[in-house]
C-alpha cells in the first residue's frame, strides 16, 4: 500500500509543471521573437520557424534534452527539469515562433503602409482607396512611411537602442494599439475554440498528432531515464545517418561547388505531354525531404494515402477536362484573393471547406450540446482537469470575443451583416485548416482559396460595400490568409501536450503571457529592423508583392464590381458534392480507404512540395503493416523518427553556419 501511494505521488509530481519551466519557456519565446525578423528578413538565413513544426524550437528542444540527460547522469537525483517541463517550454516557443514572421509581422506593417507608399498616378489609389482607409488604423505621417521603406538616415550605423528611440512612435502608437486589440481578440477566440473542441478531438475522436510524436517520445525517454537507449537504437541511428549524410554533402556543395551533391529536386514535368490526360502534370516536381517522409510514416495510413492520391487525381481532372474539350481560361476566376488560386477548377475547395466544416460540427454534435448545457447550467458533468479553463467560461468567452471582433469591424465601417459572414468565414477556414494540419501531420501548409473568395463567388462584391471589402481583405491578409505559421494549429498541439499536466492555471497564464509578449516583441523587432535598414534592403519581396496584389484586387473590385464567372460557382458546388460523398462514405463504410481531408489539400501549394514525401511515407507504412504488423511498425518507426531528428538537426546546424556567411543552405522548404 505504501509503495502504491508513493507511485501515485511520484506520478503527480512528474505531471506538475514548475515555475522554472514557464520562465525558461517565456525567455526562449521572447528570444525567438526578437531574433526571427533579423534572421529571416535581413540575414536571409534558414527560417527559424517556417511551419507548424518550427526549426528553432525543436533544435533548442533537442540540445536541451541532451543537456538535461547529461546533467542527470552526472548528478544522480538532480530534478532541475523534467521531460514534460521541457515539452512545456518547447510549446511556448512554438506558439510565438509564427507570430514573429509569417503568422503576423511579415506582412503586417507592409499592409499598413503599402496603400500610401505604392500609390501612383497610374493606379489611382489616392482617389479610390485613401478616402476609405480608417485613419486610426493606418499611420498618417508620410515621412515615417518613407523612412520605414528606405531606413532612417544613418540607421545602419546606429545602435539598436538608438534606432528604437528614433522610431516615430507618435505615428505608430495608435494604429498598433487598435490593431493589437483586434489581434489579441482573435487569439482569445481561438483559445476558447480550442478549449471547447479539445475534448471532442482528443478524447472522443482520439485524433492522432503526427507532429507531436517525436518530441513526446524524446521526453518520455528522458523521464524514464532511457535517453541513452533511445539514442542507441539501431533503427534511430540508421534514420539519423540518411539526412546527416545528405545535407552534409549538399551543404558542402552549396559553399564549395567542387564537392558533389545528391539532388533533392527532380523536375518531372518535361516527361508529361502538353495536351491530353496527363497535361495537368506539366509542372510536376518531386521534392525529397526526409523529415516529411518521417511525418508521413507516422501519420494515419488512410490520411497519408489520401493526401497524395487526391493530388494525383486533381492533376488528372485538369487533363480530363482538356481531353473532352473544356479548356477553361484562368480569366473565368475573376478577381480572387486565394494565395495560390490559379485555375477555376481549384475553386472546388470553396464548397469542400464548407461541407467539411459542417461535418466537424456534426461529429461533435453531442459534445456541443453538452457544452450548451454547461454554459446555460441545464445540466452538470463530472469535473475534468483536461481543459485549460471551464467550458462555461470558454463558451461565453467565445461569444463575447466574437462579438468584440464584429463590433471592432463594424466601428470602422464594415456593414453588420458583412461583419457576421466575414468573421464567421475566417474562423471556419481556420478551424478546418487546424484540423488538416494537426491530424494530417502537415508541418508545411498553405491555403488554396481565401475565406472571402466564397462570399465573393456567391454574393458578389456589391454585398460588402467599398469600405467593407477593403477591411475584410486587409484583415484576411493580416491573420487568416497566410497560414503557414498560423497560431490556432499550435494551440491545438499545446492542448494535446498539456492535457495530462497538472496546474492548468499556471499553464494557461503562461500561454496568455507568451501570446501578449510575443505580439509586442515581434512588433518591436520588425519595426526596429525596418527603420534601421529599410524594407527595400530586406528579404521581404514576397510580403510586399502579395500585399500590393491585395490592394490592387480591392481597387479593381471597387472600380468594376463584377462577380466571378459561372465556372467558379459550378466548381464550388462540385466541391461541396464531392466532399459530401466523401464524408458519408468515410463515416458509413468501415473499409473506406480515403480520408476527406486529403481532398482539401489537392490543389494546395504545400502538396505540390510534399506529395512525394507522403507517397513514400504511406508506401513504407503500408508494407510494414502488411508484412510485419504492429511489432515491426513499433521498431521501424524509430528509423523515421531518425529521419525527422536528423533533418531538423542539420537544418539547425546549417542555420548557425549561415549566420556567418552571405547565404544559407536551406534544408527545409523556404
Amino acid at each position: 500500500m505504501k509503495k502504491k501511494i508513493n507511485d501515485i505521488d511520484s506520478s503527480d509530481s512528474s505531471s506538475r509543471i514548475r515555475l522554472r519551466a514557464i520562465i525558461l519557456g517565456l525567455f526562449l519565446a521572447v528570444v525567438t521573437c526578437a531574433l526571427t525578423p533579423f534572421n529571416n528578413a535581413y540575414h536571409q538565413a534558414t527560417p527559424l520557424g517556417g511551419g507548424h513544426f518550427p526549426l528553432a524550437p525543436f533544435f533548442i528542444l533537442l540540445w536541451l534534452t541532451l543537456l538535461v540527460a547529461a546533467v542527470k547522469k552526472l548528478f544522480r537525483g538532480w530534478t532541475g527539469l523534467t521531460g514534460k517541463e521541457i515539452l512545456m517550454a518547447w510549446i511556448l516557443m512554438v506558439l510565438v515562433s509564427g507570430i514573429a514572421y509569417t503568422g503576423l509581422v511579415r506582412t503586417f506593417f507592409i499592409n499598413l503602409t503599402a496603400p500610401f507608399h505604392f500609390a501612383t498616378v497610374g493606379n489611382r489609389w489616392r482617389e479610390i482607396l485613401h478616402p476609405l482607409l480608417p485613419k486610426a488604423l493606418y499611420p498618417q505621417n508620410e515621412m515615417a512611411i518613407e523612412n520605414f521603406y528606405n531606413g532612417l538616415s544613418g540607421g545602419r550605423q546606429m545602435h539598436w537602442w538608438e534606432v528604437i528611440h528614433r522610431i516615430p512612435w507618435e505615428t505608430w502608437l495608435l494604429p498598433l494599439i487598435i490593431w493589437g486589440i483586434f489581434i489579441l481578440l482573435c487569439y482569445f477566440v481561438m483559445l476558447c475554440l480550442v478549449n471547447i473542441l479539445s475534448r471532442q478531438w482528443l478524447h472522443n475522436e482520439r485524433m492522432n498528432f503526427p507532429l507531436l510524436q517525436v518530441p513526446q517520445v524524446m521526453e518520455e525517454a528522458l523521464d524514464n531515464n532511457g535517453i541513452g537507449r533511445f539514442l542507441k537504437n539501431r533503427f534511430l541511428l540508421a534514420g539519423l545517418m540518411v539526412p546527416i549524410f545528405l545535407h552534409l554533402l549538399n551543404g558542402l556543395h552549396f559553399y564549395f561547388p567542387t564537392v558533389p551533391q545528391l539532388p533533392t529536386l527532380i523536375l518531372a514535368g518535361p516527361y508529361f505531354p502538353q495536351y491530353g490526360l496527363f497535361s495537368g502534370f506539366q509542372k510536376l516536381k518531386i521534392y525529397i525531404y526526409p523529415a516529411f517522409i518521417g511525418f508521413a510514416f507516422l501519420t494515419s495510413r488512410q490520411i497519408s494515402f489520401s493526401f497524395w492520391i487526391f493530388f494525383i487525381l486533381g492533376g488528372l481532372l485538369i487533363g480530363l477536362l482538356n481531353l473532352i474539350g473544356y479548356n477553361i481560361p484562368a480569366a473565368a476566376l475573376g478577381i480572387t484573393f486565394g494565395p495560390t488560386l490559379s485555375r477555376p477548377e481549384e475553386t472546388q475547395m470553396i464548397g469542400a471547406y464548407g461541407v467539411f466544416f459542417l461535418f466537424i460540427l456534426w461529429l461533435a454534435r453531442h459534445h456541443l450540446l453538452d457544452v450548451l448545457r454547461q454554459a446555460f447550467s441545464f445540466g452538470t458533468r463530472e469535473h475534468s482537469e483536461t481543459e485549460w479553463f471551464s467550458i462555461r467560461l470558454s463558451f461565453w468567452g467565445l461569444i463575447f470575443g466574437t462579438v468584440g471582433i464584429i463590433l471592432w469591424c463594424f466601428y470602422f465601417g464594415m456593414p453588420m451583416s458583412v461583419c457576421f459572414l466575414v468573421v464567421g468565414s475566417f474562423f471556419m477556414i481556420m478551424l478546418v485548416s487546424s484540423r488538416i494540419i494537426c491530424q494530417g501531420g502537415l508541418a508545411y501548409f498553405t491555403l488554396t482559396v481565401a475565406p472571402i473568395d466564397g462570399l465573393l463567388a456567391f454574393l458578389g462584391p456589391q454585398f460588402f460595400s467599398n469600405i467593407g471589402l477593403l477591411l475584410a481583405a486587409v484583415i484576411q491578409k493580416i491573420l487568416f490568409l497566410d497560414l503557414r505559421e498560423a497560431l490556432m494549429p499550435s494551440l491545438v498541439h499545446a492542448r494535446e501536450i498539456t492535457q495530462k499536466m497538472k496546474n492548468k492555471r499556471l499553464i494557461l497564464f503562461a500561454i496568455v503571457v507568451a501570446l501578449i509578449v510575443g505580439v509586442v516583441v515581434s512588433f518591436l523587432a520588425m519595426l526596429t529592423l525596418c527603420y534601421k535598414y529599410g524594407v527595400r534592403e530586406l528579404q521581404l519581396d514576397w510580403a510586399t508583392r502579395t500585399t500590393v496584389a491585395v490592394y490592387e484586387n480591392i481597387e479593381t473590385l471597387i472600380e468594376s464590381p463584377i462577380k466571378p464567372g459561372e465556372w467558379v460557382l459550378i466548381f464550388s458546388l462540385v466541391g461541396a458534392v464531392v466532399m459530401l460523398i466523401l464524408v458519408i462514405c468515410y463515416h458509413q463504410i468501415y473499409w473506406w480507404p480515403i480520408h476527406p481531408i486529403g481532398y482539401l489539400t489537392a490543389y494546395s501549394s504545400a502538396m505540390r512540395i510534399l506529395w512525394f514525401s507522403f507517397f513514400v511515407g504511406w508506401l513504407f507504412n503500408a508494407i510494414c503493416m502488411r508484412y510485419g504488423g504492429v511489432i515491426l511498425f513499433k521498431r521501424l518507426r524509430y528509423f523515421f523518427i531518425g529521419l525527422i531528428i536528423g533533418d531538423f538537426f542539420m537544418g539547425g546546424i546549417w542555420a548557425l553556419v549561415g549566420l556567418f556567411g552571405d547565404a544559407s543552405y536551406l534544408v527545409l522548404p523556404d
